[in-house]
């Protein structure tokens, strides 16, 4: 079954094709990132317009590349929800007419549940069940899948994102747009003993992460330095602060494991791209014998292979939509 795939909730215009969920025919990807680093982050106006220029000549770029026709596909999947509203109903409207006018199903996909199913790409052996652990920009969620298409959300963040956490840190270092990636990359130089910063837990919810009140924190030692004219080891604190966010992500998904029994264990989304995150879960489930499932550095960000990915296994499940669907700001993947 071939799929042509469209994601746009953020800022990447993106298409793909992909065949039977794990075999990837074509993967096209438009950034938009040197222009959103111009104003620190994304401007949601401006990459609606950017979605709107690209989204033509990406799906064009995805079919050409995969030797296909709209004659060859079985489906159009499009990402949904959640995301920026203006972002998602680009793609939304553009795959409900490439719909109607081809005749083809129409497959709406949850961004995260897209995110997870990029593991199904780069690790073809890998099915349900397994514990996941999704972290982004907007979204830090531990996950139960006991199916495809059937998670249960057991913690999740009451505030920041582990990815918004490490982003706004990164700029009140002094980081360009992106900057999570930076702050990683500078943390590989740092001493992460430097600076004693808080491990926020969130009562009566184990599972749950709070990282608002530590990126406060690296804030206020910014600023108490400044006030003094001191002057602060940026890779040191740099450090110190992914040490920290990891600390609380690694902790409480194996506290999930424990509880659940799981012995496969996933991580996805941007910040599943990040080194410290990667090695600690490495070394855990290498002490406990537990197996790790990690996407290939490439999948990690947004894109469409990974919307193809999980399309597949929602037809599956009878999961289609007419010319009424609509895109959702916000949507808790446990919906859909």
């Amino acid at each position: 079954m071939k799929i042509l795939a469209i994601e746009s909730s953020c800022d990447e215009t993106a298409a793909a094709v992909v065949e039977n969920g794990r075999h990837v025919l074509s993967s096209v990807v438009a950034t938009q990132i040197e222009e959103h680093k111009l104003y620190g982050g994304v401007v949601p106006e401006i990459a609606s317009r950017r979605h709107c220029e690209s989204i033509v000549g990406v799906v064009r770029e995805a079919l050409e590349r995969a030797g296909c026709t709209l004659k060859d596909l079985d489906a159009v999947a499009v990402t949904y929800a959640p995301g920026l509203i203006g972002a998602l109903l680009v793609g939304v409207n553009f795959a409900k007419g490439l719909s109607l006018s081809a005749g083809l199903p129409l497959i709406p996909v949850h961004h995260l549940r897209s995110h997870i199913a990029s593991n199904y790409i780069t690790n073809p052996t890998l099915e349900p069940p397994f514990l996941c652990l999704v972290v982004s920009g907007g979204h830090s969620h531990i996950i139960e899948a006991t199916d495809y298409t059937a998670l249960r959300i057991l913690g999740k963040t009451r505030d920041d994102a582990a990815g918004e956490a490490f982003d706004k840190a990164a700029r009140a270092m002094g980081m360009p747009y992106p900057g999570g990636i930076h702050l990683d990359r500078l943390a590989e130089t740092g001493n992460d003993q430097a600076f004693r910063l808080p491990r926020p837990t969130v009562d009566g919810a184990p599972l749950d992460f709070s990282f608002s009140g530590l990126k406060t924190a690296v804030i206020n030692i910014l600023h108490n330095a400044k006030q003094k004219g001191e002057t602060i080891n940026t890779a040191d604190l740099a450090a110190s602060y992914r040490k920290a966010v990891v600390d609380c992500l690694v902790k409480n998904f194996l506290r999930a494991a424990d509880e659940t029994g799981h012995q496969k264990l996933v991580i996805a989304g941007g910040v599943s791209a990040n080194a410290l995150l990667r090695r600690r879960l490495k070394a855990e489930c290498s002490r406990t014998g537990r197996m790790l499932f990690m996407p290939d550095l490439s999948l990690t960000g947004d894109n469409a292979a990974m919307v193809g990915a999980q399309a597949y296994y929602e037809y599956r499940a009878g999961h289609t939509a007419g010319m009424e669907l609509n895109a959702c700001a916000q949507r808790a993947i446990d919906l859909g």
